[in-house]
């Protein structure tokens, strides 16, 4: 039995459908993030986990324990907020021994468990600093340490870093990631951002108005989507009409119209080749340097595609040139139909 599971869980503000029947399965020590775009039911389904949401139907079991309208103090549950929501007033020791001593832990042990939670968390020379005192990603972490401190089952992470600089986002992602793999901690985190999912996590849900529309390991999810929606919604995608062959393998349509199939073709899978050579003909519109890429727009007969290639210090495409596209058929995929509407 995984240690934590929701049974076809709902909830429901009136007429409207926050959450659908979601069914998810989670094995202890596992980092799962629900992932989506606002208004999906990520936060809500985080939120019905922690306690802070009444669920409308279905279950949570912890370790098979029915938990779904526990309150949440009994729940025993580490949740770091979007806010982090540290007290100003507090060092960083008395913020993070405070659920011990609300909990009545002997002081003796309250100060073991605070040092070596700080120490975990890297901080263990910032104890009596105040929060106004620490940056960003310091302040993130005595939250971590603040959730980690109490022992938790489960770890619950709301966007954890959604507040940080992008230099500093993919510091702490790595970060988040070593701390728990150290402690060995189960962990759920909601994110809207892909690269965030996809870098850190053992498994990605991605859910749609309400409802899961795949789980899969972050590879799996960025290589095989499932839908139109994740297809675009996780990394870039160029979505072309296609058709099969009399062998039945799938093959872009060389015109525009209408194809059989909905087919995606990633961006890097794309090799830009000379002119009259290559599956396709076109002529790069634009071009953006990336730093460690360069990515161009190229109208082609089919419409306009999107190209990445890794910057290795070669002389990029000017824009107005023409050239050639080439890619693998086996490096297409065959998109359903969306399940549900954006």
């Amino acid at each position: 039995m995984a240690f934590l599971q929701l049974q076809a869980l709902c909830k429901r503000y009136g007429p409207v459908d926050a959450v659908v029947a979601t069914d998810l399965s989670v094995e202890k020590g596992e980092f799962v993030s629900l992932l989506g775009p606002s208004g999906c039911g990520k936060t809500t389904t985080l939120q019905m986990i922690a306690g802070f949401v009444d669920v409308s139907a279905g279950r949570i079991l912890l370790d098979g324990r029915d938990i779904t309208h526990a309150k949440p103090a009994s729940r025993g549950l580490g949740v770091v907020f979007q806010s982090y929501a540290l007290f100003p007033h507090m060092t960083v020791r008395d913020n993070v021994a405070f659920g011990l001593k609300m909990r009545k832990v002997a002081a003796a042990d309250v100060q073991r468990r605070v040092s070596r939670v700080l120490e975990l968390v890297r901080l263990d020379q910032h104890a009596e600093r105040y929060p106004r005192e620490l940056s960003g990603g310091q302040r993130q972490r005595v939250a971590l340490a603040r959730a980690l401190v109490i022992e938790p089952p489960v770890l619950l992470l709301d966007e954890p870093l959604s507040n940080l600089d992008a230099n500093l986002r993919e510091e702490m992602q790595f970060e988040i990631r070593r701390i728990q793999r150290e402690v060995g901690i189960t962990t759920l985190m909601v994110t809207h951002d892909q690269a965030e999912a996809l870098s850190i996590s053992d498994r990605v849900v991605v859910m749609q108005a309400g409802r899961i529309t795949q789980i899969d390991e972050p590879y799996k999810l960025y290589e095989h989507p499932r839908t139109r929606f994740i297809s675009g919604f996780v990394g870039k995608a160029n979505l072309l009409q296609g058709d099969r062959d009399h062998g039945g393998t799938a093959h872009v349509r060389q015109q525009q119209g209408d194809g059989e199939l909905i087919l995606s073709l990633r961006p890097e899978k794309i090799d830009l080749v000379e002119a009259g050579e290559g599956r396709l003909q076109g002529r790069i519109v634009t071009r953006y340097f990336l730093g460690s890429q360069w990515l161009y727009r190229v109208e082609t007969s089919i419409g306009e595609l999107t190209v990445v290639r890794r910057n290795n210090g070669d002389a990029p495409f000017n824009e107005g040139t023409a050239v050639g596209l080439d890619w693998s058929t086996e490096l297409l995929r065959v998109l359903t139909a969306d399940e549900v509407s954006a």
